[in-house]
């Protein structure tokens, strides 16, 4: 079954799994597989002044909507793009006096558009809202009660004289945005700043080694460069060869988990129970729990002691990190290193996260020698994990490679950052703003590499002056979020 733009894949149904995506020709890395506008979506509630209601894009200054003073926009274009989606939810806000939650105003949008088009095939979709899972059968008793909550608060945000839905129906959409909300990203994908409903994506199958991954395009609104106009959307991307027939397949949680874990947060988010060739034979899990090798290979309790201690020191981590204790963090991660570096291997996740933490909390108090270290330790053991096409593979690359030339170590730098150009031309595609952003780090880092080739002394002369009168880009503060995961739910 093919539809708008759609003619690429099929829906077929798979035993066991339900529903799923198929190619319909051949794709290599890189490729475009469909790219899908949302079916509704909405800003996160802490961030409704601050992002783009129209394109998801992060802003200094908005616009605000004069009528209901609770949406803002880039601008006209974008303002002019949101008001068939905003219109009933404008004069909704007036009457109830405030905005609801994301929850409550994702579920009203996608009822007004049922209401404007009815709840058959939209176009461009391969199936209809009334056929998304909603997974509400498989509800614990506190799902049950907030989805209880949740309806109440809409029928009290829904106007009257909108059309009325039935309360299974209005359960039915809280349950298909429970299970397939899609995470949105400002321009950067480096922060979740909404939620959107994506009918065709939903079809893609979950596998912990998948052969697509998807990427949010914030599109381009610019009213005076109208012919390169391009709408808000999801891509499916192809991260290795896909053959006509072949199941197209996303991963819904991060691969650095052993496959007892991923296999709990999925039964516990998504309600199935992961079959995939990694979990089956735990494929990577010696690697997640290496330890030292050798003559003085440590004793099993010792190795339990010191996974114990990394946890422990993670939560404490977790603590210091909230309440903006960087110091703090940085004493933790080099007393948790101390202990785990004579036990564990190279590719232990525990070690992985403390370095990964290190590095990113030692870049942003600028101790770049340090935070270089930490950082090509975690890249080397994410290679050996990964798979080489995956975008937080890329993205953590990017970051070692942004550390090391911060701490003059341009050779090591410029190598990182056009490893992790390689990984995001594939995950990301060249006209992502964060691709955009490496290839220009990619073309000055040649450049200084060149100049540190032809003569060091110079080269180290010409960076000390230039970083004299420049102010240093003083890194992102570290966030306590992880990067943002494919699917939302709510917590």
């Amino acid at each position: 079954m093919t539809k708008g733009g759609m003619e690429s894949v099929e829906v077929f149904t798979t035993e066991g799994k339900g529903r799923g995506l198929k190619a319909q020709k051949e794709f290599l890395p890189g490729d475009v597989i469909f790219a899908e506008p949302a079916y509704a979506a909405v800003v996160f509630d802490s961030l409704t002044h601050v992002i783009c209601h129209t394109c998801f894009k992060r802003q200094e200054r908005l616009h605000r909507c004069g009528q209901c003073k609770f949406a803002y926009y880039c601008d006209r274009t974008c303002q002019r793009a949101a008001w068939l989606n905003h219109k009933n939810e404008c004069s909704a806000i007036k009457r109830h006096g405030k905005a609801p939650s994301e929850n409550i105003r994702l579920a009203a949008r996608i009822l007004w558009k049922i209401e404007r088009e009815g709840s058959g095939l939209s176009e461009g979709c391969l199936v209809s809202i009334d056929e998304l899972q909603n997974h509400v059968d498989s509800f614990g008793e506190e799902e049950k009660k907030d989805l209880r909550t949740d309806v109440e608060s809409f029928l009290e945000f829904w106007p009257p004289h909108c059309q009325q839905f039935g309360m299974q129906f209005i359960s039915h959409i809280f349950g298909v945005i429970s299970c397939n909300g899609f995470t949105l990203s400002d321009q950067r994908g480096l922060q979740a700043v909404g939620v959107g409903i994506f009918p065709n994506l939903c079809q893609a199958n979950h596998d912990c080694w998948p052969n697509c991954t998807v990427v949010f395009n914030n599109g381009n609104h610019e009213a005076v460069r109208s012919m390169f106009h391009t709408q808000m959307r999801i891509e499916l991307r192809a991260l290795s060869k896909i053959s006509p027939g072949d199941e197209l397949t996303v991963s819904y949680v991060d691969f650095l988990n052993l496959s007892e874990e991923r296999r709990k947060q999925l039964k516990k988010q998504y309600y199935f129970d992961c079959t995939c060739e990694h979990c089956k034979k735990q494929l990577k899990d010696d690697l997640m729990l290496a330890v030292k090798g050798g003559e003085s290979k440590p004793s099993a309790d010792t190795v339990k002691e010191v996974i114990q201690f990394s946890k422990d020191t993670l939560e404490k981590i977790n603590k210091a990190r909230m309440e903006g204790l960087y110091h703090e963090v940085v004493k933790l991660c080099r007393d948790c290193l101390k202990k785990q570096e004579p036990v564990l291997g190279d590719t232990n996740i525990y070690l992985l996260r403390i370095l990964s933490i290190a590095s990113e909390v030692l870049s942003y108090l600028q101790m770049f020698e340090e935070a270089a270290d930490y950082a090509k330790r975690m890249v080397d053991g994410y290679l050996k994990i990964y798979h080489p096409n995956n975008a937080q593979l890329g993205m953590a690359v990017m970051r070692a490679g942004v550390t090391h030339w911060h701490a003059g170590l341009i050779e090591a730098g410029h190598g990182l950052i056009c490893k992790a150009y390689a990984i995001l031309l594939i995950t990301h595609g060249p006209s992502h703003p964060i691709t955009k952003d490496l290839e220009a780090m990619r073309v000055q880092t040649e450049m200084e590499l060149r100049l540190f080739q032809q003569n060091e002394f110079m080269y180290y002369k010409m960076r000390e002056a230039a970083l004299k009168n420049q102010k240093i880009q003083v890194m992102p503060e570290p966030s306590n979020e992880n990067a943002p995961s494919l699917f939302h739910k709510k917590e």
